[in-house]
């Protein structure tokens, strides 16, 4: 596979998803293998799928596994549940997970807060049978305007993503415009302005977006970018994704944030999954 070509003058900055990739070992290995490969960042989704609020010793292990490891954790989410699959996230599910969420929040910004982490990812949840989507939305918004001021304490941003309706139909904000008009909401309840939008390539591409319009319009509020090709939701170079103009429009858009690698390996160890890149690439500076 040739080498990711990233335009004249480009010093795109990546960085591993950590609960995506190297997925073959344990998560406290994980760290290390991303430094092996010849990452200095990751990122992970909330690695307790069961627990937003795990013991003090599995957060002082994961700790210690990305400072041993040298590299830096430049974004997680916040508890969202089951994940990967159908992703539904907690915050706007009334109830025990909504609960949940609200528990995760201190956890999750102090545990980022330790390690420098500068942004926290909030999934906006799955619509509920039975439940007024309005109803949701109250409690979405009161619970994002929550994780706002945490990340606001940490001197962090806040993410809101779009997903794909495709492999999560009950996600209602499946659209740039959706996710970025709550980006504005939660901006304007708390006067913070650190609410920004995640926009996720590959998502957009699935609800088939125009994704040079998208970047157009969209890339002064973007606080993170995440790749895979479509289909298939592989390395660059295994789908159809024109994902070097993409990024270099971006770049050229002005922004100036990590790229998160967020796609599946494939039928092979996810060491070998990056001969697209270039190990000067792999390095954030």
């Amino acid at each position: 596979m040739p080498a990711f070509e990233l335009g004249t003058g480009a010093e795109q900055r990546f960085n591993v998803n950590l609960s995506i990739l190297f997925t073959e070992l344990p998560l406290l290995e994980r760290p290390a293998a991303a430094a092996a490969a010849g990452f200095t960042a990751v990122e992970l989704w909330w690695p307790w799928i069961g627990s937003p609020t795990p013991e003090q010793s599995e957060l002082d292990a994961l700790r210690k596994a990305i400072e041993d490891a040298g590299v830096q954790l430049t974004g997680l989410n916040f508890y969202a549940g089951r994940l990967p699959g159908p992703d539904r996230g907690a915050l706007s599910l009334p109830g025990e997970e909504s609960e949940r969420f609200r528990a995760n929040i201190d956890v999750a910004a102090d545990f980022a807060q330790s390690l420098g982490t500068k942004a926290l990812n909030a999934l906006y949840g799955n619509r509920v049978e039975g439940v007024d989507p309005a109803e949701q939305d109250a409690l979405a918004l009161e619970n994002l305007v929550l994780a706002a001021r945490a990340a606001h304490r940490i001197g962090a941003i806040l993410l809101i993503e779009a997903l794909n309706k495709p492999e999560s139909p009950l996600y209602p904000l499946v659209s740039a415009p959706a996710a970025v008009g709550i980006v504005d909401k939660v901006n304007e309840a708390t006067g913070l302005d650190n609410a920004r939008f995640l926009m996720d390539l590959y998502h957009l591409s699935m609800n088939g977006e125009d994704l040079p319009s998208v970047i157009e319009e969209f890339a002064a509020k973007t606080g993170h970018v995440q790749i895979a090709d479509n289909p298939g939701r592989g390395a660059p170079g295994t789908g159809t994704l024109p994902l070097e103009e993409l990024l270099d429009q971006l770049r050229k858009a002005g922004y100036e944030g990590m790229v998160g690698l967020e796609y599946k390996p494939g039928d092979r160890p996810s060491s070998e999954a990056f001969a697209w890149l270039p190990a000067e690439a792999r390095a954030a500076r």
